[in-house]
């Protein structure tokens, strides 16, 4: 526990091919990244997480590696990555890369070795299984993607798991080998000076040996996969979050804490706000967990209320990791916000995140106030999105490239043609017309972030939520300070139960006192600091 800054911290999340591109292949790259570690820095965040940079195939961007230790040509060279690192934190900011360690891509020397025989040294290191009498698949468990979780081989005449995409065949860990040689690739990147790891699909990496059928779901996970995904029919009791899973991620802890770097673990799970308690207790397995609660549809104060009170209620000394974007995810001012005009909609997301007890992951052009971007289908790269057309439109929304320059061709991203286009209503919200305005919403993320920081209550403090109107969502942090915010685009009051004095300099309005009486305006917030009388 001596290495804390990620307690409370703010993560800022780069999804490389779309950040900024130096070399002119319409993609983004690490030297790119490089050229823009002092914009990220002088948003005042504690660190930047890099989504994967390593070489893959790309048939899920990255999300299929195939050399954990090299870096595609696509993003640039490792001596790229060295560099990123000593820039980054000569400018104060820590680095986390992702590690997808649950499955590798098709492409990678294991596979390749291990589906050539059933008794050759990779043989048993990915997941194997006979087919049913019938030739149907071992059992019913069903791939993320849509489909069958298995895919049959000619070469070995058995099927193999794949919790993804049919590329993305999943590691056996339950086999010795394999646990010791992913920790090797993960202590490369650690040797290299990174400070700290996101483990993505960590709760998928071992399975029930039996193979026993999962039942039909209770309740629908509708919180990691869409309404329309077949995925969320059934119950996920059997073909990940297993219980040998603790046992290699005190290992994995281990491992970290050899060189004071930290693990976040994004958990996907029927019951993640459970798993994320269990996967972060004790302080020797996880250091937070990430969340995809808040990354719903739903957004309202009594659902945001119900998820942070259900984690305190079984956290413990565990942590959790709030986020509102990502890569996923349909942006918040389209998700939450309907693509709403109201310059303070996004502005009340950011201090509502940055507020709850926790840390909190904030992904590229959130702090621009960017809306999801509409593609056609003929535009889309995204196989997810390709495969459930038209009622779910992919992931490609959220990527579309960084706007940095409003008149520059590519918008500044680039000098060719991107690989996703860009937006033309992001243009209007690009970095350099917002740097030169002081009102800007870029100009209040940088703004609120340097005032949260001086806030040890917001850090780590406790939470304790206020019964409120329905649009309204009051809690206080640390038994001092006071948040209140409308989650409406009406205006409402909020009695006061204790006095309370107002704090400045966080940027965010739309709230005036009343006697003890306090109006909010559409999406207006308050902080104030309690009387200890």
């Amino acid at each position: 526990m001596s290495n804390n800054w990620w307690r409370g911290g703010v993560i800022y999340q780069i999804y490389p091919r779309s950040f900024v591109d130096s070399n002119g292949d319409g993609v983004g790259d690490l030297p790119g990244i490089i050229q823009q570690l002092p914009y990220v820095a002088k948003l005042g965040v504690d660190a930047v997480w890099i989504s994967p940079f390593f070489k893959s195939p790309m048939k899920d961007f990255g999300y299929d590696v195939a050399d954990y230790r090299a870096v595609d040509p696509l993003f640039g060279q490792l001596e790229d990555f060295r560099q990123l690192v000593s820039q980054a934190h000569q400018l104060g900011l820590k680095v986390m890369i992702d590690q997808v360690l649950s499955h590798t891509s098709d492409q990678h020397n294991w596979f390749q070795h291990s589906r050539q025989s059933r008794d050759n040294a990779h043989a048993d290191w990915y997941v194997w299984a006979n087919a049913q009498a019938d030739g149907s698949p071992p059992n019913n468990w069903l791939s993320v993607f849509g489909g069958s979780a298995w895919q049959w081989d000619t070469r070995r005449h058995q099927y193999y798991l794949h919790n993804f995409l049919a590329s993305q065949p999943d590691l056996n860990f339950h086999h010795p080998a394999v646990r010791q040689a992913i920790l090797e690739e993960v202590r490369f990147w650690l040797e290299l000076g990174v400070d700290g790891i996101r483990f993505d699909a960590c709760n998928y990496h071992f399975h029930d040996q039996q193979l026993r059928n999962n039942p039909p779901a209770q309740q629908r996970d509708h919180a990691s996969v869409t309404a329309d995904n077949p995925y969320s029919y059934q119950a996920h009791r059997y073909d990940k979050s297993q219980p040998e899973n603790l046992l290699f991620l005190r290992e994995l802890r281990a491992l970290l804490d050899e060189y004071g770097a930290i693990a976040l673990g994004e958990i996907g799970d029927d019951d993640s706000l459970t798993r994320m308690a269990e996967y972060t207790a004790d302080h020797n397995k996880l250091h937070m967990a990430y969340s995809f609660n808040l990354l719903t549809p739903e957004f309202s104060a009594q659902h945001i209320r119900q998820q942070v009170e259900a984690l305190e209620a079984q956290l413990g000394d565990g942590w959790a990791c709030w986020t509102t974007g990502n890569h996923d995810a349909i942006r918040v001012l389209t998700r939450w916000g309907n693509n709403t005009q109201h310059p303070r909609f996004v502005r009340l997301v950011l201090a509502l995140l940055l507020s709850l007890r926790g840390s909190a992951c904030l992904y590229q052009g959130e702090e621009l106030a960017l809306p999801e971007a509409e593609l056609e289908f003929e535009q889309l790269q995204d196989p997810y999105g390709i495969a459930m057309w038209p009622e779910f439109k992919g992931r490609d929304g959220c990527r579309t490239p960084m706007p940095w320059q409003q008149q520059a061709p590519g918008a500044g991203f680039s000098s060719a043609n991107p690989w996703l286009p860009i937006a033309s209503d992001h243009l209007a919200r690009a970095v350099d017309v917002q740097e030169a305005d002081p009102h800007s919403c870029l100009a209040f993320y940088r703004q609120f972030i340097h005032w949260r920081r001086q806030q040890a209550a917001l850090l780590d403090g406790s939470i304790r939520f206020s019964d409120a109107p329905a649009s309204v969502l009051a809690f206080v942090r640390d038994n001092s300070l006071l948040c209140v915010f409308n989650l409406s685009n009406t205006r409402c009051r909020y009695p006061l139960a204790a006095k309370a004095q107002a704090l400045h300099g966080h940027g965010l309005d739309g709230a005036s006192l009343d006697n003890d009486t306090l109006i909010l305006d559409a999406w207006g917030g308050w902080f104030a600091r309690l009387d200890p009388a």
